[in-house]
């Protein structure tokens, strides 16, 4: 697929000031042009390139103190407030893990990074953030009232890179991989699947058969896998409102998972948005993008660990449900309750047979 020819960083500095009042992120998709693209473009006017390292910039994030973490796909954002502390590096997966702030890095996906600094309403807005090779945002650190400004200042002053180009190339986009299965192995899946000690053995599996994950939801079969309608996930979050459930909501993009532990308070339905607006914790999930629901019984050796999971209609994830487990409480009834209430739909109308790749096809 070829790239548009991109435009100067002049003339997308212009284009932004003439059409002041959209979105970064619907700006850049009207002209045809990354959101790392519209950021790099103001390089030298409040933008300063970052070196992209997570090994280098995420161990000082802490020293910021409290701020706001946002990872989104194109259908759910996920914010939340806390402390960058607790950093585990790792070659192909790092981690942050607090409880509030809790994350899945893959580093190979943090290609460019910036320091972004703009006029506000209540004074500037300071953020840094990361951006995969086709320039999609991967994670974003915003800085708020409390946070540390010197310690922002020295982190940009320490990592910056000596060149400070406003031109950004970017590489074509990745299509998103659709079902993949291969329905001659379902009953291996299936005997294997119920035998799993814990939930990450579910990758190992799946690639092992030559599958991924939603096409070997959509060949397991109850009692592993049940197609859910779309209008599930919406009642799954009123449900656990309404019933004070403790839930863990995995939201990510290919380059960093982002995990709320806790409670839903405030819901807030705002057009295709739904909203949940609590402190320290937002989220915004578009409904109208989900096309696909499972709810999803992997066992482990604390028992079922029971899932609800929606895709889009490109078969990318958008967002991922657990109960919550503690120490103190190692299994939620109240949750698998809710999930069995959720109403069902036929698999097939969950499984497009176009988009259904099997092995023998490949």
């Amino acid at each position: 697929m070829s790239l548009p020819l991109p435009l100067e960083p002049q003339a997308i500095r212009q284009l932004r000031h003439d059409n002041a009042k959209m979105r970064d992120r619907d700006f850049a998709a009207q002209f045809q042009i990354s959101e790392a693209q519209l950021v790099a473009a103001y390089v030298g006017e409040g933008v300063t390139r970052l070196n992209a390292d997570i090994d280098l910039i995420f161990p000082r994030l802490a020293d910021l103190g409290e701020v706001m973490a946002l990872t989104r796909n194109e259908s759910c954002v996920n914010e939340k407030v806390g402390v960058y502390s607790n950093y585990h590096p790792g070659k192909h997966a790092s981690m942050v893990l607090t409880p509030e702030i809790d994350l899945r890095l893959f580093p190979r996906h943090f290609v460019s990074a910036f320091a972004v600094e703009r006029s506000g309403d209540k004074g500037p807005r300071r953020s840094i953030q990361f951006f995969d090779a086709a320039g999609d945002p991967v994670h974003k650190v915003h800085l708020r009232e409390a946070s540390d400004v010197a310690a922002w200042a020295a982190l940009v002053s320490d990592l910056a890179l000596a060149e400070q180009a406003a031109h950004l190339d970017v590489a074509p986009r990745e299509a998103p991989e659709a079902a993949k299965a291969d329905p001659a192995k379902a009953e291996q899946l299936r005997a294997e699947w119920a035998k799993m000690t814990d939930t990450h053995q579910f990758r190992q599996l799946t690639a092992k058969l030559g599958m991924n994950r939603l096409g070997a939801y959509r060949i397991a079969a109850e009692p592993l896998a049940r197609a859910l309608a779309p209008e599930a996930v919406d009642m799954m979050l009123q449900a656990v409102r309404d019933q004070g459930t403790e839930v863990m909501i995995f939201v990510g993009n290919p380059g960093c998972i982002q995990i709320h532990s806790g409670p839903v308070k405030n819901l807030r339905r705002m057009g295709p948005w739904q909203n949940i607006l609590d402190p320290g914790f937002d989220l915004h999930l578009r409904l109208d993008h989900i096309a696909e629901v499972w709810a999803v019984n992997k066992p482990t050796k604390r028992g079922a660990a029971i899932s609800v999971e929606a895709f889009d209609a490109e078969g990318r994830a958008i967002l991922q449900v657990f109960g919550r487990r503690t120490d103190a409480r190692d299994h939620r009834q109240d949750w698998d309750q809710i999930v069995a209430a959720l109403p069902s739909t036929s698999a097939s109308d969950s499984a497009p047979r176009d988009t259904l790749q099997t092995e023998a096809a490949q």
